[in-house]
């Protein structure tokens, strides 16, 4: 047993609010100030133990403000972290995500320590195929290329010849060299990535339980009633993103705010984004709707503290299917590095 294992429960201390004084500030209008003295001991003692285990925590972005701006080293959409993962060097990695995010990091880092605060934080999208189900796709279509989101498990990354992301879908698709693609399993992005290229998708009936459950009703709600512009994830149904201004991903969102500088906007998303935006563009008053991610939410910075503390909820991934899920992983990571140049 080691000292850090004989780690206390974070509790308050004076001094906390003088230590963290700028990062109190920079959340001041997205934690609530009675919530701040509960989150500011964890968020210390998260920060002092990583150190000491020379750990590398990554949030993606539909993360909680306190977990996102307080501990993270490393923030981003899917892309973005395993971009990260690839090339970090920490011989620790804590995965501030869902489970198919640290199995992405675990492929990409294989001699790295991978750990998952919560083990049941899932995905609907991951959880609505199989690799049975991608083997009798390409038996259905025999010789057609395989593009999985990376919202898979690694076993049906393993059964793809690529990965993409909601960034790099389209370019994905056409890097394949194919006139026709099976696309999956999101339907809704699919659809969408179909309206970009002249490549023929087939599509699986994957949907994602948050962008699945917005509306017309709500998006036209947001714009006449506030004024506000719209900008929503190519999860949404392909009746939503009729009546939006801009479809994007995650970092696409973001580099949109930047440029056009609403005064007003809905991110018809995941609500963490528009909460961890809002210290990126505090001139932009956002509104809803949006919804919350149930797996994603199952980080807290008491999870993420137990989890330093205790060395667990490692992630593993059987050697053979890692070996054929970083193929697919590494045909992604080529086209995104090229977009992001």
């Amino acid at each position: 047993m080691t000292d850090i294992d004989l780690l206390p429960v974070p509790t308050w201390r004076d001094e906390l609010e003088h230590e963290y004084a700028a990062l109190g500030a920079r959340l001041e209008r997205l934690v609530p100030c009675l919530e701040w003295p509960l989150h500011l001991p964890w968020i210390d003692a998260i920060n002092k133990l990583k150190k000491q285990r020379g750990a590398l925590i990554m949030a993606h972005s539909y993360q909680s403000p306190e977990i996102f701006h307080g501990v993270a080293d490393v923030t981003g959409d899917s892309l973005a972290l395993a971009q990260a993962a690839a090339d970090c060097d920490a011989e620790l990695i804590v995965l501030c995500g869902v489970h198919f995010m640290a199995e992405t990091a675990k492929i990409l880092a294989p001699h790295r320590t991978v750990l998952i605060p919560d083990l049941e934080a899932g995905c609907s999208l991951a959880s609505s195929i199989t690799a049975d189900d991608v083997r009798a796709l390409r038996a259905q279509h025999p010789g057609v290329p395989v593009v999985s989101y990376v919202n898979t498990s690694a076993a049906v990354k393993a059964e793809s010849d690529a990965c993409c992301t909601s960034a790099n879908a389209v370019q994905v698709v056409e890097a394949m060299g194919a006139d026709k693609v099976i696309f999956l399993p999101d339907r809704f992005l699919g659809s969408y990535v179909a309206t970009q290229t002249e490549v023929e998708l087939v599509l699986w009936d994957g949907h994602c339980e948050v962008h699945e459950k917005f509306t017309v009703e709500q998006a036209r709600h947001a714009r006449e009633r506030f004024d506000a512009k719209l900008v929503a994830h190519p999860e949404c149904s392909p009746e939503v993103l009729a009546e939006v201004d801009f479809v994007g991903s995650t970092s696409a969102m973001g580099r949109w705010l930047a440029k056009e500088k609403p005064a007003r906007v809905a991110l018809i998303t995941e609500c963490s984004l528009a909460d961890n935006l809002r210290v990126q563009f505090p001139a932009i008053e956002f509104i809803k709707p949006c919804n919350l991610c149930p797996h994603m939410q199952r980080i807290t910075l008491q999870n993420i503290y137990a989890c330093l503390r205790d060395l667990k909820h490692e992630v593993d991934v059987p050697a053979d299917i890692a070996a054929r899920a970083r193929a697919a992983l590494a045909r992604m990571l080529a086209v995104g590095r090229r977009e992001t140049v």
